[in-house]
């Protein structure tokens, strides 16, 4: 399992059941929306802060983003 891709593909899933853009979530976490598009694409090993906040801008708990 490659869990840069896992966590992208979880990331896009929460992102899109709440209806949020990429732009959004960017803006809501504080991180560049090329950068939220790399994390969605598994390109990007993202660090625990990164996590946080796109959790945090999400509202949504941690540990959904870690049930594959």
């Amino acid at each position: 399992m490659d869990i840069k891709l896992a966590y992208g593909e979880k990331v896009k899933a929460i992102r899109k059941s709440q209806n949020v853009s990429q732009e959004k979530l960017a803006e809501l976490a504080e991180l560049d929306r090329t950068y939220i598009s790399d994390i969605e694409n598994g390109k990007r090993n993202v660090s625990i802060e990164t996590v946080f906040k796109i959790a945090k801008a999400l509202n949504s708990p941690l540990i959904n983003f870690f049930e594959f």
